[in-house]
């Protein structure tokens, strides 16, 4: 079995509860209550589950919203994208292209030159310091 792909009581061993629930069953955290939202080290933010590179800290910007927000993904790969039309909204989930950790959501209201706005869950993600 690859590394990245296990098993529900895999994932519960590995991670925290709230880390569990974000990530593994597309929960959202509080805003304002993740550990990364108000965080302005340099280095990189990696999948809290499988430890792929997912965003950069010079990518990484106050939206104001209570969440971690960056402008671009780390490359095209690190990340995937769906169509999220629960709690009658139409969003576009953001997932860890490697092991389909839920991350949050990107949107169009982000700053240039992308215009986008990835809003990432705090509990879904590593930090390493440069």
């Amino acid at each position: 079995m690859s590394d990245h792909i296990k098993s529900d009581k895999e994932w519960k061993k590995l991670l925290d509860h709230e880390s569990y629930r974000v990530a593994r069953q597309s929960g959202t955290e509080r805003p304002f209550s993740g550990k990364y939202w108000n965080f302005n080290k340099d280095g990189i933010y990696k999948c809290v589950c499988c430890g792929q590179t997912l965003f950069e800290s010079d990518t990484k910007f106050d939206a104001g919203c209570g969440w971690p927000s960056f402008f671009v993904p780390f490359n095209s790969n690190s990340i995937s994208e769906f169509e999220d039309n629960s709690f009658g909204m139409k969003r576009t989930e953001v997932k860890c292209s490697n092991c389909d950790a839920h991350l949050g959501h990107v949107f169009n209201d982000g700053p240039q030159p992308t215009g986008l706005r990835y809003c990432i869950n705090s509990v879904s993600l590593d930090f390493e310091q440069k």
